[in-house]
This record gives structure tokens, C-alpha cells and sequence, in this order.
């Protein structure tokens, strides 16, 4: 049996094949779970489709319409897996967005709309999604939160962004704090720079990326994959007692000061 036999899980965030939360969701079928899609458009949705018809799995997965920004979106979500008898044990957010002129420039051009957008999408999303599901969600459940380390440390050209995974990092200690009643566990994952659709419109990632596999403690590219198997020990039992922690999949490389030439 797999880690994750017999559980499903909501996956937000699945642009397209090289999306962090794909990999995750490839990794629940591999350990025996099922997996509920959120997407947001046509677009979106016609590639979780094409993607799902490369799996050979045996339940197809439910597609539910779900944009953050909307209550009455997340509302009928809620509805259409409800009053079709679905539970949850737990969600992937992988959802962040921020304008790309916010990214370009310094951080202290941030504006006013732009910052509010970005935690809104970023952060507040998490909070809307757990109590919105909460009601579906089993006891005992898991939820991890996709992060970066440019919340913890400053990360050229990534700018509001780090400052709303700041805040999604706060929330995910709040969360497990108020679902801990129910043994529903809230975790934050930080991956290091992995080639994603979203990480190449950073101005300089692969250079960063470079960097980074240089520098690391293990010198090897991070994949998404190496990302999407730590998630799913923390949506497993095995982590059963891990909880309001932020855990990195970097190759180590949070853990360095300044590295000297040896």
C-alpha cells in the first residue's frame, strides 16, 4: 500500500506539465490517493485534461472552477463536491500571483494595489480556502502550502512576492493552531528554484537556479519531483505529529551564510 492509500486531497495551482503542484498530485496517485482539481479558466482546464489522459489511473479525478478572488466562486466549489458526497483529507496551495512590473522593479516601487493583489492571491487565499473546506475535510488531514525562501531572505526581483509568503507562512502557523482541534495539520513547503512557468518569469532565475546547485550543500538541479515527494510525506499519517512547521527542499541551501571559495 502507498503512503497515501485510500485519501483525497484538493490540489490548487496546476498551470500546466511543469507545475510544482502537478508534480504533487502525480506523487498522490503513485502512493495510492486521489486527487480533486481546482482550476481557473478554459485554459487551465483544458490543460489538467490532457494532462490526466497521460495517467493511467483508475477514478477520474473531479475539475471544479475556483478563483480565490471570488467568494461566490469558492462557495459553489464547495457546493459541487458536497452535494456529490466528496471528503477531503486535506488541500495542496500552490496558488501566487503578483504583477510583473511588481517583480522588475525595487520593492520600493511597490504600489498600493499591487501589494494588496499579491497577498490577497498569495496568502489570504489559504485562510479562504481552509475555512471553506473545512467542512469537507476529515479529521486527521493535511494541508501544505507551496513557499520560497525569498520570504525568509531577500531574493532579487522577487520582492512583493516575498513579502506575501512572509505573510502565507504566518497563516500557515495560525491555521494549525485553529485546526489542530480536529488533528488537521497545516504545513509550508519551501522549494528551491525549479524550472516552473512561474519561476522563469523571475528576471535572472536561471542564473539563480545555477547558483543554487553550485552552492547547495547537495550540488545537483533541484526537480519538481525531489519537491513533490517531501509533500507527500507531509500529507501522509507518517508526519502525523509535524505541524505548523515550514520545511525547505532546497538541496540545503537555506542553511548557508556566505559561501567562501574552499
Amino acid at each position: 500500500m502507498g503512503l497515501l492509500e485510500g485519501k483525497r486531497f484538493l490540489v490548487t495551482g496546476v498551470a500546466n506539465r511543469w507545475s510544482i503542484a502537478w508534480s504533487v498530485a502525480e506523487s498522490v496517485f503513485r502512493e495510492g490517493g486521489t486527487a480533486v482539481f481546482s482550476y481557473q479558466g478554459e485554459t487551465q482546464r483544458a490543460n489538467l485534461e490532457k494532462l490526466l489522459e497521460e495517467l493511467s489511473i483508475n477514478e477520474k479525478p473531479v475539475l471544479v472552477p475556483l478563483d480565490v478572488r471570488d467568494d461566490r466562486s469558492v462557495g459553489d466549489a464547495v457546493n459541487t463536491l458536497g452535494s456529490g458526497g466528496a471528503r477531503l483529507d486535506g488541500l495542496i496551495h500552490s496558488i501566487a500571483f503578483a504583477k510583473r512590473e511588481e517583480l522588475d522593479g525595487a520593492f520600493l516601487d511597490t504600489t498600493r494595489e499591487g501589494y494588496l493583489l499579491a497577498h490577497e492571491v498569495s496568502a489570504y487565499s489559504l485562510v479562504l480556502l481552509c475555512r471553506s473546506f473545512y467542512s469537507l475535510m476529515n479529521d486527521g488531514g493535511s494541508v501544505v502550502a507551496m513557499t520560497y525562501l525569498g520570504s525568509e531572505r531577500v531574493v532579487p526581483h522577487y520582492n512583493v512576492m516575498g513579502a506575501a509568503k512572509a505573510s502565507l507562512e504566518a497563516a500557515v502557523r495560525y491555521l494549525a493552531f485553529d485546526l489542530g482541534s480536529r488533528l488537521i495539520r497545516v504545513n509550508a513547503l519551501s522549494a528551491g528554484p525549479v524550472k516552473t512557468a512561474s519561476g522563469r518569469a523571475i528576471k535572472g532565475f536561471m542564473d539563480m537556479q545555477k547558483t543554487v546547485s553550485e552552492q547547495a550543500p547537495i550540488k545537483k538541479p533541484l526537480t519538481t519531483e525531489e519537491v513533490a515527494d517531501v509533500a507527500v510525506c507531509l500529507l501522509s499519517d507518517k508526519f502525523r505529529s509535524v505541524t505548523g512547521e515550514l520545511i525547505h527542499a532546497d538541496m540545503g541551501y537555506h542553511a548557508l551564510g556566505m559561501v567562501l571559495p574552499v
